[in-house]
């Protein structure tokens, strides 16, 4: 089966041209949700549908890399440092989700079935992730 980035709609795709349109006018500003929501004339749904096929989609055409922050919104971005800083906060808080799944669920299954194979292979994986997101969400260029 095809991963969910390669499944893409036809509808998706038509919503997704027309953020990537509002955002290239918008440039070099950025705009909050709804304001995209009204200036592509899309629905909720289908402005958060154009945005996952947009990433999806991105590199393809050469496009430059699109970022959100809470100050400007969604705005497509080609500055190094600003790239290097929206990346690693969103490291930062997939760093965040990965231990609270593995403290509030993982290590709590452990102590159940401490000799299950299937723990154990789960715990030493997301023990290698949790490192070397930690790893990248302490980067900073001297």
């Amino acid at each position: 089966m095809p991963r969910a980035s390669e499944r893409r709609s036809p509808a998706a795709q038509r919503h997704a041209d027309t953020v990537r349109f509002v955002l290239f006018e918008a440039r070099p500003a950025g705009l909050a949700f709804n304001q995209l929501v009204r200036s592509s004339e899309l629905s909720l749904h289908q402005t958060r549908s154009g945005l996952a096929c947009l990433r999806d989609t991105i590199t393809e055409p050469g496009w430059p890399p699109l970022i959100w922050t809470r100050k400007d919104g969604y705005q497509f971005c080609a500055d190094p440092a600003e790239l290097q800083a929206y990346e690693v906060a969103v490291i930062r808080g997939k760093l965040t989700k990965i231990r609270r799944f593995i403290t509030g669920t993982v290590a709590p299954h452990a102590a159940l079935q401490p000799t299950g194979r299937f723990i154990k292979h789960l715990n030493t994986q997301l023990s290698s992730v949790e490192s070397t997101l930690d790893v990248i969400a302490d980067f900073t260029d001297a």
